[in-house]
């Protein structure tokens, strides 16, 4: 299977997954509806979201084609991917997913979507700094320590 085949079939599971279903039972627990009215609040909402799964896709297009590899972690780049969003921070994709889902939080105006959102980017945060950091410094030493002093983990340099 190509590399663009398997990137875009685990990025489709884990946006299904993460993205779609589980915000889908969460809004389904809590009993949200849509908001009564469609406002500034939900295009905001929507900008948002669309954002940042914009960034999250083509985070995976840069993965496939720069590092010849996927996002899954059983099946890493070969080569370290300092292009396209991960020139400005080290870890677009989840900034990109939290971004997508402070979206839907507040086109939905669901707090336990806002709270899901925060409990991803958490994870996302443990998860970079006790597996894919460690991980990335076996695989690509000095190369991924320079790329670490220039580029900052979440938020861009000013």
């Amino acid at each position: 299977m190509s590399v663009f085949a398997r990137a875009i079939t685990y990025a489709s599971l884990f946006i299904g997954l993460v993205l779609v279903y589980i915000p889908a039972q969460l809004l389904s627990w809590t009993g949200a509806s849509l908001p009564s009215t469609f406002g500034p609040q939900q295009v905001a909402g929507m900008l948002l979201a669309s954002v940042g799964g914009a960034i999250a896709l083509w985070c995976i297009l840069v993965f496939a084609s720069s590092g010849r590899g996927t996002p899954a972690p059983f099946d890493p780049p070969r080569r370290l991917v300092v292009r396209g969003p991960y020139r400005y921070v080290r870890n677009p994709m989840y900034m990109g997913a939290g971004l997508a889902l402070a979206g839907a939080a507040m086109s939905w105006e669901s707090w336990s979507l806002l709270a899901y959102a925060g409990i991803f980017l958490l994870t996302a945060h443990l998860f970079v700094v006790l597996y894919e950091e460690p991980a990335l410094r076996r695989a690509f030493g000095v190369e991924y320590e320079v790329y670490c002093h220039r580029v900052r983990r979440w938020w861009p340099q000013v």
